[in-house]
């Protein structure tokens, strides 16, 4: 199996965790010297914090395994386009590469509509690589909000 794909499917075991915890099914992995050395998941819900994203959650463990803000030598694999905040984090980490799998027209900070790239006052950009494994992604996202609606 390529690297990309099972580092994908990493996160996506991070999203079924959200999936299970009634949090948006949004999960993340990152990688250095082809070895993970953080995982997150969404956990607004539990946390209460508009900020627990699982990008940030990732990357606060990154930080810590580190012992460093600068993830400069590190990807970061998500199943969901990153958002304008998380855009932001990643971006100021210094990621070498961004993977990501379902695209976020409404929300996503790398995208046709809008890309947080596009301000060339920024000193550093990843490389964005996107539709990983995005029918999986996407299929995730789906099946959250189909059974958030058969609910109510």
């Amino acid at each position: 199996m390529e690297k990309t794909t099972f580092y994908m499917k990493e996160a996506l075991k991070e999203a079924n965790k959200a999936f299970l915890e009634d949090e948006i099914p949004v999960g993340c992995v990152i990688v250095r010297k082809d070895k993970i050395i953080a995982r997150g998941h969404n956990k607004r819900e539990a946390k209460n914090l508009v900020i627990s994203h699982a990008e940030i959650e990732a990357i606060t463990k990154a930080n810590k395994a580190l012992n460093s803000w600068r993830l400069s030598d590190c990807d970061i694999y998500i199943t969901m386009e990153p958002c304008v905040m998380c855009g932001g984090a990643i971006i100021q980490a210094r990621f070498k590469n961004v993977f990501y799998g379902a695209k976020d027209p409404k929300a996503g900070a790398f995208n046709i509509e809008f890309n947080i790239l596009d301000n060339n006052n920024f000193n550093y950009y990843p490389l964005i690589h996107p539709g990983i494994l995005e029918e999986e992604c996407s299929e995730i996202i789906k099946n959250y909000f189909s059974k958030k609606r058969k609910l109510y």
